[in-house]
């Protein structure tokens, strides 16, 4: 999201035109800080120093949707974690089934990874993930998926290529290129057990969406619209980043957007007490956390 928004101010200061330059750099700031929520930390206790985007230090940025819906707290319905190192001009995206089995810290308890949101929201969430992989988390965007459907269709709509030909939720999906309304897309990314690579497959289709919303909302025929985005980004998204942090991401960090490289967790599915379970090896997530920490300049543990 950090990189639509500031996308469309350089767009519009393309266009030249001084007074609406100055409306929707007012809009920008007040839903940015409308949706700034910082932790109840300062800093990761995986990092001896604090980052800084302005000096361009790789960081690290948690992704996640909840699945929030009226009178329910909650689960993070998926987690994407994002290491950006300027200078290499790389990032690593990293899906994390929702269903791996590991502490959730602060609980006293091992659960399904997607469960730490439900018992203690953000900071729980970004605790678990943090000893889960054992990397540091600089920053979070939070976004609630039940009302993700409104920031598509703010955006006009998102285009998707469908690996293949499904029916979910009173809606058939063809194979092939796809133009995508806020229902539909909602719908598209929330289908898994129909799904041969089941959460992957799942994971796979949210991503697609999430670059499609960001691709479009930098668009110039989405700027006729920008009341309506932020209006919808404002309500569904939150974050730790200042207006600050996502100037100096965009200015300092977006050549590292081109060459993403993305990783997949390997493990096996087996059930306790009847609940389904992603079992992760001690091995993988040591061989995990040494890619991720050495991307982000940190030495291996």
């Amino acid at each position: 999201m950090k990189k639509k928004i500031l996308y469309w101010m350089l767009g519009i200061i393309v266009i030249g035109a001084g007074i609406f330059v100055y409306n929707v750099y007012s809009s920008v700031s007040k839903t940015v800080d409308t949706m700034h929520e910082p932790l109840k930390r300062d800093k990761s206790e995986k990092r001896e120093e604090e980052v800084s985007t302005k000096d361009e230090h790789p960081i690290s940025i948690l992704v996640f949707g909840v699945d929030e819906r009226e009178n329910d707290r909650g689960r993070s319905d998926s987690l994407m974690l994002l290491t950006v190192n300027p200078a290499e001009k790389s990032t690593k995206m990293l899906s994390i089934p929702r269903d791996s089995y590991t502490d959730i810290i602060g609980k006293g308890k091992k659960d399904k990874i997607n469960h730490a949101y439900a018992f203690g929201g953000v900071n729980m969430t970004i605790d678990t993930v943090e000893n889960f992989l054992n990397v540091p988390i600089d920053y979070y965007i939070q976004v609630n998926m039940e009302g993700f459907k409104d920031i598509v269709d703010a955006v006009g709509g998102v285009t998707v290529n469908n690996d293949f030909a499904f029916t979910y939720g009173g809606y058939d999906f063809a194979k092939g290129v796809i133009d995508l309304n806020g229902d539909e897309a909602l719908v598209y990314s929330r289908m898994r057990y129909e799904d041969p690579n089941g959460d992957f497959g799942r994971q796979h289709r949210q991503r697609q969406v999430l670059q499609a919303v960001v691709q479009r909302g930098a668009t110039v025929e989405s700027l006729t619209n920008y009341g309506g985005i932020l209006e919808a980004i404002q309500k569904n998204v939150r974050t730790n980043m200042t207006v600050e942090d996502m100037y100096n991401i965009q200015k300092n960090y977006r050549d590292a957007s081109k060459h993403m490289e993305e990783l997949q967790i390997p493990g096996e599915g087996t059930k306790m007490d009847g609940i389904y379970y992603y079992i992760v090896s001690d091995e993988t997530k040591q061989e995990l956390s040494h890619t991720l920490r050495q991307h982000l300049g940190l030495a291996a543990e």
